[in-house]
């Protein structure tokens, strides 16, 4: 009886032991870390052990890393199980001893991801996803060969698009200098496009089907929808791509599937023109002369977008303008400068962009109104009369470069107030301030944050000032760097010679 009880419960213990094991496991699962922590002690040996490796350099405190870290750890963890397993690492580029690592790699901002081959002798920027399913998508696209061979329609059809780029080399074998350039370029380039080859152009859905190649052939969701090139050369393919990879006017609209053009025009050096509309009123009557124009003009180094009223809103604020004056084209040099043509006609376009390229149109300056009272102590400056108030003013000017909703520029706001009140009964002296984010901004000032302080002397001499912004601190840089009246001078040289010596070297330690 006790052998037939034992025998009984046998099945139950297995299952008990089974599932205290799973448990187990599952717990040794949740604490175990897919990420590779590195550091500088362990970066190098390890790389160099990876034909692929992508490593982010993040810093603890920042909040795109944060949001990152739980996505990632799921991508390699998902990513751990490929065959072979695809690792992921990580750097804490914010500890002093990483810095050298960050700087080697030109980090500078969180968090950034390289992906690193060949032991890390060939390093490229991460541009894929940020959410786990995404990184592992693109990890495993980028971690495979750079060119696919397309061997069937069903291949073709998987790899092809209608939304995306896709360069094929159509060869007669898979050897040779032509295909060893293009499988280079490929390799260059593969982050950005899709790459495959064939022997056979009767897999593809567009272009000439009886070709053996050597040929290069891309197919893009618009214009002439696929583009055939026969020089090999490496830097001839690299610029082929970039110049038939873009559209003849890229169009900006809540389209997903534009969105990859549209940062690849605002990424590109080029001038840009940029039509605003309304698509769902009068587009229609403005696409064939666009297209016209921007297929004359774009070889001259320009880049056309056309982008609707919706979509576009954060531009119209940027440049200044408002949605009432749509239709809209506005030019924009790599000066910075810009030239604008609002309540635009489609009979407009072509000579306006003659005035444009023979010179003969005034920038665009974005400016607030000149204010009819200008009272206060600290004086309103804005782009229209930034000329006259600072540089012509014949005066010693302090000028604060502001944004209204920045916590520092406010404050600094009543202490700017305290200094220009001191500074009320000096005809010499001008406090002002001007807002950057609705004036644009001449390119004597570099202001890459806020609140940016220059200080202009009468003579014309142009100073930052990046001292302490206490009201002290600003009048003794305004005192130390002002022209003075020869009134000034003189009760300056008298007031120095009736202060004994010893008191002058404390003043001048202090300073």
């Amino acid at each position: 009886m006790a052998s037939r009880v034992s025998l009984s419960l046998f099945p139950v213990v297995l299952c008990l032991v089974s599932l205290a094991l799973t448990g187990i496991y599952a717990q040794e699962s949740e604490s175990k870390e897919f990420v590779l922590t590195l550091d500088h002690s362990n970066f190098s040996d390890t790389v160099s052990k990876h034909d692929f490796i992508v490593v982010e350099f993040y810093a603890p405190w920042c909040g795109h890393c944060k949001k990152l870290a739980p996505e990632y750890e799921k991508a390699a963890s998902i990513l751990s199980s490929n065959d072979p397993p695809l690792v992921l690492a990580k750097v804490d580029a914010s500890e002093e001893v990483n810095r050298g690592l960050a700087s080697e790699y030109g980090v500078q901002g969180f968090p950034t991801i390289k992906i690193l081959r060949n032991g890390g002798k060939t390093v490229e920027e991460y541009k894929g996803p940020r959410e786990a399913d995404g990184i592992v998508a693109y990890v495993k696209k980028l971690s495979g060969p750079a060119s696919v061979e397309v061997k069937t329609v069903e291949d073709a059809s998987s790899f092809t698009s209608e939304k995306k780029i896709v360069i094929v080399g159509v060869f007669p074998k898979f050897s040779g200098e032509e295909f060893e350039n293009f499988t280079a370029v490929a390799e260059k380039l593969r982050s950005d496009y899709e790459f495959g080859h064939t022997m056979d152009a009767k897999l593809l859905p567009r272009g000439e089907s009886s070709v053996t190649g050597p040929i290069i052939r891309l197919l893009k969701p618009f214009d002439e929808l696929f583009v055939d090139f026969k020089d090999f050369h490496t830097d001839a393919v690299e610029k082929f791509i970039e110049d038939s990879s873009s559209p003849m006017v890229t169009e900006y609209s809540n389209d997903p599937s534009n969105h990859p053009f549209v940062v690849k025009f605002f990424n590109n050096p080029n001038a840009k023109a940029m039509l605003f509309l309304n698509f769902s009123e009068v587009a229609d009557a403005f696409r064939p002369k666009y297209h016209e124009v921007a297929e004359k003009y774009r070889s001259e180094g320009i880049s056309f977008l056309l982008g609707d009223l919706e979509t576009s809103k954060g531009a119209f604020q940027y440049f200044g303008l408002k949605e009432d004056q749509v239709p809209v084209i506005i030019i924009q040099t790599n000066d910075g400068k810009k030239y604008v043509k609002t309540y635009l006609k489609p009979e407009h376009i072509e000579d306006w962009m003659k005035e444009f390229k023979d010179g003969k149109l005034r920038p665009f300056i974005k400016s607030e109104p000149i204010p009819e009272q200008n009272n206060e102590p600290v004086k309103v400056v804005v782009a229209d009369s930034l000329q006259d108030v600072f540089f012509k003013s014949g005066k010693n000017v302090l000028l604060e470069f502001y944004a209204p909703w920045c916590g520092h520029c406010k404050q600094l706001a009543p202490i700017l107030d305290e200094v220009a009140v001191s500074y009320e009964n000096d005809p010499d002296v001008m406090i002002a301030k001007i807002d950057a984010t609705a004036n644009d901004i001449p390119s004597d000032f570099e202001v890459q944050g806020y609140p940016t302080i220059y200080f202009k002397s009468k003579s014309g001499d142009l100073l930052t000032y990046d001292e302490d912004r206490t009201k002290e601190s600003i009048v003794a840089f305004i005192e130390k760097n002002r022209d003075k009246t020869d009134k000034q001078a003189d009760e300056q040289t008298s007031k120095a010679a009736d202060t004994p010596s010893d008191k002058q070297d404390s003043a001048k330690d202090e300073l």
